[in-house]
Order: structure tokens, then C-alpha cells, then sequence
């Protein structure tokens, strides 16, 4: 698909582990003449990890697209009124903001921008990764597949065994999911296989 004129949002949240596997989905759209603006969870701008420093994934997301990123919620907020997105994704999406967004909780620069999105009837791409997706928030999964202008990266069980309520979605499919989402569809299968991609 060719993304040229579209505008997305891409907000990354605290699944630290998960970040560098969605760098790659930035650079595709960019590629695809897509106007990407980052929206940086509170977590991924103050939480220094073995994964990486704030300022190594806000200036990576800065080089790629080429804009400031969103991050604070005054700043998001205006996404809704003035329309700013064709297409929000949320990758990784954290079992934290699933949860706020299913239960209508906007209390983060990400969950505001979903909210003020959501409320044009627009296209909220979510790319999960969470270790209680067939826990505590399966009943979340749940209800966001049944909420109108959500759609859900294809996922799966990264390690069954070890962490067998652990769902992560394939990173390598969100653009695929855009496309989808954009024309109003679910890309199908939503479950499946993960295969560590």
C-alpha cells in the first residue's frame, strides 16, 4: 500500500524487551511516504533499562521520522479535535494500557491519544505484548475485539511453557495491519502461532 498523505501516530509503551522489534514498522512507513508522529509513553521517556536508555529511543524515533515526539497529555489531546491521524498504533502495547483502554482509563500521553483518536472513528492499531494476556486481561483482549475501530496485530504465546499466559503480536505484521485497518477490516487470523519475530 502505498501510505503516502497518511498520517499516523505511533506511540510506543513500556515493553521495553519489545521496543526494537517495532523500530522496523516505523522505517517501513516512513518508507511508504507515510507522516509518522511518535507518541513516547511515560515509561519509555524515564525508564533506563538493559533494552536501552530514554534518550536512545527518543532519538531513534526522531531520526526515523523526522518529528518531535508526543508526550504529555496536553499534547495528545488535540489529535481529537482538530483531527490530526488517518491510523494510531500502539506498539508495543503494554497489558497496562490494554487494560486502561478497554476500561476507558485515560490518565497517559498514549491512552489520551487513543481516546481523542477513537473519538473521530478512526483506526487504533493495537500491537500487544503483555505477560497476563491469558490472565488478568484476557477478558481486555476480549472486549477490545469487540469495540468498534480497534484492531489487533495477529498474536500468540511466545513461551508457552515458561510464561504461558504471556501474549506478544508479530511486529513484523503492523504494517500489514494498517492496510487492513484503514479499509476498515481485522487482519486475519488474529491468533496464531507466535514464531519470535
Amino acid at each position: 500500500m502505498d501510505f503516502t498523505g497518511k498520517k499516523i501516530g505511533f506511540a510506543l509503551t513500556g515493553s521495553h524487551c519489545t521496543l526494537a522489534k517495532v523500530l522496523p514498522a516505523i522505517e517501513d512507513l516512513v518508507e511508504r511516504k507515510a507522516e509518522v508522529f511518535p507518541i513516547l509513553s511515560e515509561s519509555v521517556l524515564r525508564d533506563k533499562t538493559r533494552f536501552g536508555t530514554p534518550q536512545k529511543w527518543k532519538e531513534q524515533v526522531i531520526k526515523t521520522t523526522g518529528n518531535q515526539p508526543i508526550t504529555t497529555i496536553p499534547e495528545a489531546e488535540p489529535i481529537g479535535p482538530q483531527g490530526l491521524l488517518d491510523v494510531v498504533v500502539v506498539a508495543p502495547c503494554t497489558g497496562n494500557t490494554l487494560a486502561k483502554i478497554a476500561n476507558g482509563i485515560t490518565d497517559t500521553v498514549v491512552t489520551m491519544a487513543v481516546k481523542a483518536h477513537l473519538r473521530n472513528q478512526r483506526p487504533v492499531v493495537l500491537a500487544i505484548a503483555t505477560n497476563d494476556g491469558l490472565g488478568n486481561n484476557a477478558q481486555n483482549i476480549g472486549l477490545l475485539m469487540n469495540t468498534s475501530n480497534i484492531y489487533l496485530a495477529p498474536l500468540g504465546q511466545d513461551k508457552p511453557v515458561a510464561k504461558p499466559n504471556s501474549l506478544v503480536a508479530r511486529m513484523d505484521l503492523i504494517v500489514d495491519c494498517i492496510e487492513y485497518a484503514v479499509a476498515g477490516k481485522q487482519i486475519q487470523p488474529v491468533f496464531i502461532e507466535y514464531r519470535g519475530i
